[in-house]
């Protein structure tokens, strides 16, 4: 796929954006990416011109997009799994604490720390290994209780019944729905708000009936969850918080 850049002017402010051409596209479509870019993707036979003007004729919904990807807080560093580091939980924010013990303890959350308990004696890569599989597999149980109530709700929205659901871990897709009909949810959307876990959870429902990114599908997602967009674009700012 070839990339071009270009940019409109709306008032005083200059909107440059990335164009991506490609073969499989059927229409015009308005991304914002991390950290807050325009990306436009558009049929190889539709004009830079034509292309600027529809940015222009969409001026103020980019805008406010913008704003609020920008707005969004910077995505933690590479995790060392040490005492004090940010761990998210259903959207909220906890602090890891690492405690060593001669007995090893269920992990939990206690008084607003997110609390792991390892061996004594566990030092450099061996103990951040250990606190790493210890707070993924805890995560992982939450998923598998939590995401099916949440499937539930989101499936009763949509007046559908309510399909077979796997909870998975791909490093780059939140889900996925398969020939068979089974959904696939990364474990990791456990760490983001009920708003985006509903999102990632009727995104997939809503492939049950159509495969492909399609005008059909978008429409069937908007009828569902008329806010979509909105986050849908949060996710793409927020993700890489919490795929670790």
């Amino acid at each position: 796929m070839n990339v071009e850049r270009s940019a409109v002017q709306f008032g005083l402010t200059a909107i440059p954006f990335q164009v991506r051409r490609s073969p499989r596209r059927g229409t015009v479509a308005l991304t914002i990416e991390p950290p807050g870019n325009l990306l436009v993707t558009a049929p190889h036979e539709v004009s830079l011109e034509r292309l600027n003007a529809v940015v222009l004729q969409k001026a103020f919904w980019v805008m406010q997009r913008l704003k609020r990807a920008r707005s969004m807080p910077t995505p933690p560093g590479r995790r060392e799994y040490v005492t004090g580091e940010t761990v998210w939980y259903v959207g909220r924010q906890f602090r890891l604490r690492v405690r060593e013990e001669a007995e090893v303890r269920a992990p939990g959350i206690r008084a607003g720390w997110y609390e792991i308990s390892i061996p004594e004696g566990l030092r450099g890569e061996e103990r951040s290994f250990w606190v790493r599989e210890v707070l993924v597999t805890d995560l992982k149980k939450h998923a598998a209780r939590v995401l099916p109530i949440r499937l539930a709700e989101v499936s009763e929205r949509a007046n559908n019944k309510i399909p077979a659901m796997r909870v998975s871990s791909p490093q780059k897709r939140w889900g996925s729905c398969d020939a068979k009909g089974v959904l696939r949810i990364n474990w990791r959307i456990i760490q983001a708000p009920v708003v985006l876990i509903d999102y990632v959870l009727a995104h997939e429902l809503v492939h049950l009936k159509h495969r492909e990114h399609g005008r059909a599908f978008w429409r069937a997602l908007g009828e569902i969850m008329p806010d979509y967009e909105a986050r849908r674009a949060k996710l793409k700012v927020m993700g890489s918080a919490w795929t670790w």
